[in-house]
């Protein structure tokens, strides 16, 4: 069962279709008079665009309805189109405890499949990422092509690492994440804490989702990272004189508090690959398990310091020198 976005209330379908895959109209909530799911009729690059800017929309577009069964309605008889060929009779499917099951069971294979081929890329894309900040092979030189038989075993070292790492970070996470929700429904239990009714993302939630969360958090991070590869800033002016920022009454303190942003001082894509990384994948727990944004935090902690035990224990084996193993601990896969 599907839920609406506004609100989180269940809905049974998120639109009917008429005759034709291209003639549809969106479902109303009930409970908030909104229209239940309008990411129905965007593209996919509208839904990228609101996924890197964390819409919390979006997410449970993409977590909880999508690939959900339409409301399919079907003309009239032919004597009944021809007084009036505007009506149409509404086709209501009764669905059995079974199949409703057997649609569950299905949703959550095809899920875990999605998160098998999605994961497969975005690791690719981490492994390309830590190898151009971890040097292959230091002795090489600069005019000698990079790819040999040894830099080719480094890069499927890291390539392996990442892998590693990664199921370290999802594994954290999902552990820390089903004890947050245990110890929510034992508070649930609770007389004085006790609610109503469990909200539709509550109902609806699978294991699943976690990871799957947690790789759609990461289109973020990737945006952001793209954006300095593109847009890398100069540490000095055209003509080769430092940058000098103009502070009116050269105030030292906020001359050096601007000095931080300096690209000798701070490493703007550990920034992006660890803080603002980490906090994207916050906000899509926090819509997924439905919690405290404390409870959240705690999960993503959860998952770093699993992350970097991880990490510690594969620098020697990355590592072809102290250099190489300090670069793999600063831009290892958060």
């Amino acid at each position: 069962m599907a839920i609406c976005i506004t609100c989180t209330q269940p809905i049974s379908h998120l639109y009917t279709v008429y005759e034709s895959a291209y003639n549809l109209r969106l479902e109303q909530c009930s409970n908030c008079l909104a229209f239940a799911d309008p990411y129905v009729e965007h593209d996919t690059l509208t839904l990228l665009l609101d996924l890197i800017l964390l819409k919390r929309g979006v997410y449970r577009h993409l977590l909880y309805n999508r690939g959900t069964e339409p409301r399919k309605s079907y003309a009239k008889s032919e004597a009944r189109k021809s007084e009036d060929n505007r009506e149409t009779v509404t086709v209501e499917g009764v669905t059995s405890a079974s199949a409703a099951r057997h649609q569950d069971s299905t949703r959550e294979k095809a899920r875990w499949l999605h998160i098998l081929k999605l994961g497969s890329g975005l690791l690719l894309v981490d492994a390309c990422q830590v190898s151009d900040n971890v040097p292959l092979d230091p002795q090489t030189s600069a005019d000698v092509s990079q790819w040999s038989a040894e830099t080719n075993d480094m890069f499927f070292r890291i390539l392996i690492a990442c892998l590693i790492e990664t199921l370290a970070f999802h594994g954290g996470v999902t552990l820390s994440s089903y004890s947050v929700l245990k110890f929510s429904d034992w508070v649930q239990t609770w007389k004085i804490f006790r609610t109503s009714q469990a909200s539709g993302v509550r109902q609806q939630f699978r294991m699943s989702l976690i990871p799957l969360t947690i790789l759609y958090s990461s289109f973020t991070k990737y945006f952001l990272l793209f954006l300095l590869t593109i847009w890398r800033p100069s540490a000095t002016l055209p003509g080769g004189a430092p940058y000098r920022f103009d502070v009116p009454y050269e105030n030292p303190l906020i001359v050096r508090a601007l000095e931080i942003w300096d690209e000798d001082k701070l490493d703007r894509e550990w920034v992006v690959r660890n803080v603002l990384g980490g906090m994207a994948a916050g906000f899509g727990l926090r819509v997924v398990l439905d919690c405290h944004p404390l409870f959240t935090t705690v999960v993503i902690l959860v998952g770093w310091v699993g992350k970097t035990a991880v990490a510690g224990l594969l620098k020697d084996w990355i590592g072809a020198d102290a250099q190489s193993g300090e670069a793999w601990l600063a831009y290892s896969v958060p």
